[in-house]
């Protein structure tokens, strides 16, 4: 079957990631970690600009498994410290200890009305670990444990990207696209120092893994996402570099990285390389649960525009019912049009104040001449 045939099938049974989600009974940030997860599998977006989306297949595979819908909104769930501690029946403090010595790795994070750091994590892991290591949860601390905080430790950034990379190298097969997300791990100076080519440090960024819905966290969640990626440890910045040198010599082998002239690529897909999906964006670019976050567009065509936002289309503006533009213009130019072309003249767009000027002048002669008044010129100069 032709290539072409091929994606025309692909997109006739190809349902869109807000339809999925809906049907399968999550929410967008649960769904967005469900395939970050690996538990709902996603095409990857086409080279014409098509978002990714999930195959009728994988919807019915996902439907005829047992508890459904329980079972998968249960398996992305997520707890805080709080809930996380009642969940091992502990105290918070306790909870934030074993999570600081790495006993459980977060999934993700948000910022807080303070712009603070807020780790949660998945809340069978939480469970897992009572199994796992009940010692852990009652009478003191093991000696490895005490070392390891008393030495101002904290091994949940490390931890978080750790997975965040592992999985979103689980997803993705493009070379150049893997190593963009292992470069994600060095700050730029260690990155430069590894890749010395800027037009392949460039392209990191067209072709990095995005969003299933595409969207963008805030400047916040991307501030933060800037400081919590990059390795902060010898050893971990060292696995990063021999990392990156494997997978940028395995993307070179593929295809060189576009230059200045080259032909542009014909769409998002970048030279057909697959879009990654599944990155969580609720928990660690957004600050606040994902669902209060307003999408772009989302009004409809009577929702108001954000200040400031330029008008796209005549058709918009025509919306305003008859003479709308006519009365903004006139309100407009009552409220500063006037008075700047009084100060102005015709440099503010109107030859009406300088008109009115000239009349004022010759009406002033006329009187000086008839009653022996002071001239024109000599008003406002006195003596």
């Amino acid at each position: 079957m032709p290539e072409a045939a091929i994606s025309r099938y692909d997109r006739a049974h190809t349902m869109a990631a807000g339809r999925a989600a809906t049907e399968l009974g999550l929410k967008r940030g649960e769904f967005e970690l469900a395939v970050y997860l690996g538990a709902v599998r996603v095409t990857s977006g086409g080279p014409d600009g098509v978002r990714p989306g999930v195959h009728r297949e994988e919807m019915e595979s996902l439907r005829a498994q047992d508890g459904f819908p329980g079972a998968l909104r249960e398996r992305v769930r997520t707890v805080g410290t709080a809930e996380g501690a009642a969940l091992l029946g502990i105290s918070p403090v306790r909870f934030t200890r074993l999570a600081r010595a790495g006993c459980v790795t977060p999934v993700a994070f948000y910022l807080n009305r303070y712009r603070a750091v807020v780790w949660v994590y998945l809340a069978q892991e939480v469970r897992a670990l009572a199994a796992r290591s009940p010692e852990l949860l009652v009478g003191n601390s093991p000696p490895w444990l005490r070392d390891r905080l008393d030495g101002g430790g904290d091994c949940r950034p490390r931890n978080w990207r750790s997975r965040r990379i592992e999985r979103l190298l689980a997803l993705t097969r493009d070379p150049w696209a893997r190593a963009a997300i292992v470069a994600q791990g060095l700050d730029p100076v260690q990155l430069a120092e590894v890749v010395d080519d800027p037009y392949e440090r460039a392209y990191f960024g067209k072709v990095g893994p995005g969003t299933v819905f595409g969207r963008r966290g805030t400047v916040a969640g991307r501030e933060a996402m800037a400081r919590l990626m990059p390795a902060d440890e010898p050893d971990e910045i060292l696995w990063r570099r021999v990392s990156l040198i494997a997978e940028l010599d395995a993307a070179r082998e593929h295809r060189p990285a576009p230059r200045p002239g080259d032909e542009p690529p014909t769409g998002p897909g970048q030279e057909g390389a697959p879009v990654a999906a599944g990155e969580p964006v609720p928990a660690t670019e957004v600050a606040g649960p994902v669902e209060s976050v307003p999408l772009a567009g989302a009004g409809g065509p009577g929702a108001a525009a954000a200040p400031g936002a330029p008008v796209t289309s005549c058709r918009a503006v025509g919306s305003e019912g008859p003479g709308g533009l006519l009365a903004r213009l006139r309100l407009r130019g009552a409220r500063g049009w006037g008075r700047r072309g009084l100060r102005q003249g015709t440099a503010a767009g109107s030859r009406r104040p300088a008109r009115r000027r000239r009349r004022a002048a010759d009406r002033g002669r006329a009187f000086a001449g008839r009653e022996g008044g002071p001239a024109a010129g000599d008003v406002g100069n006195p003596g």
